[in-house]
C-alpha cells in the first residue's frame, strides 16, 4: 500500500478491480467489439423503454389506488410493480453480460 492518502477515484478503482477479479475478469478482458457495444446499447434502450412503459401504466393505477384510499391494495401493486421493475433490469444485466462474455471465447 502506498504512503499518501488515495483519492476517491483511486478507491473506486481498486474496489472495481477487485469486483472484476472475483468474477474472473482478468484486465485485458474489458475490451468489447463495436458489434458488442451496438448490440449492449440496444438492450439497454429496449430496458429504458420498457421501463418507461411501465412507470407510464403505473401511474394512473397508483393515483386510482391513492383517491380510493385502499392501502393495501395500493402495497400489493407497488410491490408488483417493483417486482416487475426489477425483472426487466436484472434481464437486460443478464443480456449484457452474455454479450460481453463472448469477447472471451477461445481464438480469439
Amino acid at each position: 500500500m502506498s504512503d499518501g492518502l488515495k483519492s476517491s477515484y483511486e478507491l473506486a478503482m481498486e474496489k472495481l478491480r477487485a469486483r472484476d477479479k472475483e468474477k474472473g475478469i482478468a484486465d485485458g478482458d474489458t475490451t468489447l467489439t463495436d458489434d458488442q457495444k451496438k448490440r449492449i446499447a440496444e438492450v439497454r434502450a429496449q430496458a429504458r423503454a420498457k421501463l418507461a412503459e411501465l412507470e407510464i401504466l403505473w401511474k394512473p393505477q397508483r393515483d386510482k389506488l391513492l383517491y380510493e384510499g385502499d392501502p393495501e391494495a395500493l402495497a400489493n401493486a407497488e410491490q408488483t410493480y417493483v417486482a416487475e421493475r426489477s425483472r426487466v433490469e436484472e434481464k437486460a444485466e443478464a443480456s449484457i453480460e452474455k454479450v460481453r462474455r463472448e469477447n472471451k471465447k477461445p481464438g480469439k
